[in-house]
């Protein structure tokens, strides 16, 4: 019997959309107001959903206290309130966009959970934007 559990979390952060090889009107054409140099935030909500077989003995697929602090220590930690074009190694080469920062999420958790459990990331950049990533 496999079951699903998800996890909520929210955490602010700024970056900016632009190739540093492109010219600022480029960046602009392709990224619109993204694009900007003095950067832009968002309200990210996070849900992590992991699936797996119910243990026999807890009930568990994973204890959610584990789980939140997993998200804790390794994502909200180190996301929240930052620029991560500036202080957020996963994205020093790498563009900061929903699709971007799911991946890292994703990349940040898997190894901290137990082989046989499922990991899929929601990452909900506004209201009506969000990415799905699950590996």
């Amino acid at each position: 019997m496999k079951v699903t559990i998800c996890r909520r979390e929210h955490f602010n952060a700024a970056h900016r959309i632009y190739r540093p090889d492109w010219s600022d009107e480029q960046n602009y054409q392709v990224f619109g107001k993204c694009a900007h140099p003095n950067y832009h935030g968002h309200n990210y909500d996070l849900i992590v959903k992991v699936t797996g077989e119910v243990d026999t003995e807890t009930g568990y697929v994973m204890d959610m206290k584990v789980l939140g602090e997993l998200i804790r220590q390794h994502v909200t930690e180190v996301y929240d309130h930052s620029n991560l074009n500036l202080d957020v190694e996963d994205f020093r080469q790498t563009i900061p966009t929903a699709e971007n920062i799911a991946v890292a999420i994703y990349n940040r958790l898997r190894p901290h959970l137990p082989a046989g459990l499922e990991l899929r990331i929601t990452l909900y950049e506004t209201e009506r934007n969000y990415v799905e990533y699950a590996g």
